[in-house]
C-alpha cells in the first residue's frame, strides 16, 4: 500500500496559485497575502513589518522563540532606459540571468496593469557567425509594439517598472515541479506545511513558533535582517534551495554532488550551529528520512547567515531543496524532496527542548 502524501489537493492548489503570482524584489505583497490566507487556519496571528516580511505565530506569549523560514521574492528586471524608437533596456533586480532572456515574453507592471512585452534578439540570419555576439545586459531590449517612447509612456511604462516572467507551474513526469520562482516561493510553502501538519496532529509546541516568510532575499538577505532584529529568536530553522548538480557544465569538485530526489541538503558552514545541525541529522537518521550534505564555505548565501549573525548570535541551521536551472524559468524540483524536507523541518522541531542554547560548553 502507498504512502499516503502529506501534499493534499488544497496544498497543491495553494501551490500553483502562490507561484503563479508574480513577487519580485521589493513588490511581494500579494503573494504574502495569498500565504497570509492560507497559513491562518494554523497560526495564532501574524506579524508584517514596513517592508512586507510575514510571520505567522503559534504561542505567541512564550519566551522562547523558534524561526522556521523561507523567503518570498522572485528576481525580475527594472525599466532602466527607453529608446527614441520604443525599445527598453533593463536593469536586474535580483540575479536575472540575461542569458535566458532572449524571445522571453515578459509582463511590465505599472500602476494600470500588466503591459505584455518580449524580449527581441536578432534573427540567426542576421547575426555575423565569426563573432556572434552573447546576450548580456547591454545588449537585450524589450520590445512593447511601439514606435516611439511616447507610445510606450502612454502605455503607462516608465524607468522603474519592475518586469515578471509570465512562465506559470506545471508537472513533468509526475513527481518533478517546475516554474519559475521556485526560489523561494517553493520554501514559503513547505514552512506553510510545517505549521498545516502540527494544527492537524495537534502538536503542542514548548516555544513560540515565528513560521516567516522574509522579503528581499534576492539582493542581500534584507527582509530576514530586518525581521531578526523584530524577532530575536533563540533558534531559526531557515529552507531554501540548492543547485542539482547532475546536469551538464556543473563542476562536482566545485559545486560537490546533489542530485534530486535524494532528499533535503544540511548545509555545513560556518553560519549553521553544529549542535542545532546534529539535532536535525540526528532527526532524519532515526526518522529514516533521506538527505544530502552540502559544504558551503564561508557564507551560506542564503537568509541563514542573517539570522545566525543577528543580534548576539541565534543558533540557525538550514535544509535546502534540491533544484535544477536556478534563476531560469524552468527551475524543477523532485516531489519527494519537497515532502521530505517538509518532514524533516517538522520532526526537527518536535525535539527541540524549551530553552536549549545548543551550547557548545554546557548549560
Amino acid at each position: 500500500m502507498a504512502k499516503k502524501s502529506i501534499l493534499d489537493k488544497k496544498s497543491l492548489e495553494f501551490l500553483e496559485n502562490y507561484l503563479n503570482n508574480a513577487s519580485p524584489t521589493g513588490y511581494e505583497w500579494t503573494g504574502q497575502k495569498l500565504w497570509m490566507d492560507y497559513l491562518k487556519p494554523y497560526v495564532d496571528e501574524f506579524i508584517t513589518d514596513t517592508y512586507g516580511t510575514a510571520v505567522g505565530v503559534i504561542n505567541p506569549k512564550a519566551k522562547y522563540k523558534v524561526v522556521i523560514e523561507g523567503h518570498a521574492d522572485e528576481i525580475s528586471w527594472y525599466v532602466n532606459y527607453i529608446t527614441d524608437n520604443g525599445l527598453i533596456y533593463v536593469i536586474r533586480n535580483g540575479g536575472s540571468d540575461h542569458q535566458i532572456a532572449p524571445s522571453k515574453i515578459v509582463n511590465i507592471h505599472t500602476k494600470n496593469g500588466i503591459v505584455k512585452g518580449v524580449f527581441g534578439w536578432p534573427a540567426i540570419h542576421t547575426r555575423d557567425k565569426s563573432k556572434e555576439e552573447a546576450p548580456k545586459p547591454e545588449n537585450i531590449t524589450i520590445d512593447v509594439g511601439a514606435k516611439n517612447k511616447e507610445e510606450v509612456e502612454k502605455m503607462g511604462v516608465h524607468v522603474g517598472c519592475v518586469i515578471t516572467y509570465p512562465d506559470t507551474f506545471h508537472i513533468l513526469n509526475n513527481d518533478k515541479f517546475v516554474c519559475r520562482a521556485l526560489d523561494n516561493r517553493i520554501g514559503g510553502f513547505m514552512i506553510a506545511q510545517v505549521a498545516r501538519l502540527l494544527h492537524e496532529n495537534k502538536k503542542k509546541l514548548p516555544f513560540g513558533l515565528y513560521i516567516t516568510n522574509s522579503v528581499q532575499e534576492e539582493i542581500g538577505l534584507r527582509g530576514a535582517e530586518m525581521i531578526a532584529e523584530r524577532i530575536k529568536p533563540d533558534v531559526a530553522i531557515v529552507t531554501d534551495v540548492t543547485h542539482d548538480t547532475t546536469t551538464p557544465m556543473i563542476d562536482k569538485k566545485k559545486e560537490g554532488h546533489l542530485e534530486l530526489g535524494l532528499g533535503p541538503v544540511v548545509a555545513y558552514a560556518p553560519a549553521v550551529q553544529q549542535k542545532l545541525r546534529d539535532l536535525i541529522t540526528e532527526t532524519a537518521e532515526a526518522k529514516k528520512i533521506p538527505f544530502q550534505r552540502s559544504a558551503c564555505s564561508r557564507a551560506t548565501g542564503t537568509d541563514t547567515d542573517a539570522f545566525a549573525y543577528s543580534g548576539m548570535g541565534v543558533a540557525s541551521a538550514l535544509i535546502s531543496l534540491p533544484l535544477r536551472y536556478m534563476h531560469t524559468t524552468v527551475e524543477m524540483v523532485h516531489r519527494d524532496d519537497v515532502e521530505n524536507v517538509i518532514k524533516l523541518i517538522y520532526e526537527s522541531l518536535l525535539n527541540i527542548k524549551e530553552n536549549d542554547t545548543f551550547s557548545y560548553f554546557g548549560k
